[in-house]
């Protein structure tokens, strides 16, 4: 340190200084003020990046909420659809079982009606072959009981005998 001092030079001290204030006045006017105004304008571009993220963030949970009632509103919606469907499905299958129950109702009730009119026939046609039958067999047997003269007469008192008098 002796060595430094020894060496010490005024002249060269105060030309050093000369040039350290003109190097320092000359980075204040064109350097400084334009570094701090990049700085400045580096910081403010940060904040507004910053704020920018912060409304997107914001955005974003609210479209993601928005999103989540417009698909508890969807699923709402397509239980309703769904519940709708199946009560139509059901009132479709109730009203086919109604009207094939009727209309199995109408065609028993119509075959039983048929198989009545044609028992009837039947009987009827029964009826009269039995009636013609019988009178076939009361003329034949009245032509042989008349064929015989003391068969008539037996004929006639046991019908007279039959028939009662008022």
């Amino acid at each position: 340190m002796e060595k430094l001092l020894e060496q010490f030079s005024l002249g060269l001290f105060f030309w050093m200084l000369v040039i350290f204030v003109a190097l320092i006045f000359l980075l204040k006017k064109f350097a400084w003020k334009p570094i701090l105004d990049a700085v400045n304008e580096r910081e403010e571009g940060i904040k507004n990046a910053l704020l920018s993220a912060e409304n997107a963030k914001k955005e974003m949970q609210n479209l993601k909420s928005d999103n989540e009632k417009l698909l508890a509103e969807a699923r709402l919606e397509r239980d309703t659809m769904i519940k709708e469907a199946r009560e139509i499905k059901e009132k479709m299958i109730n009203d086919a079982k109604t009207e094939a129950q009727v209309a199995g109702e109408k065609m028993i009730s119509q075959a039983k009606a048929a198989i009545e009119s044609e028992k009837n026939a039947a009987m009827a046609e029964l009826k009269a072959k039995v009636s013609s039958l019988s009178v076939e067999i009361a003329e034949k047997l009245l032509k042989d009981e008349l064929s015989n003269k003391e068969a008539q007469t037996k004929l006639v008192e046991k019908m007279l005998g039959d028939v009662k008098l008022n």
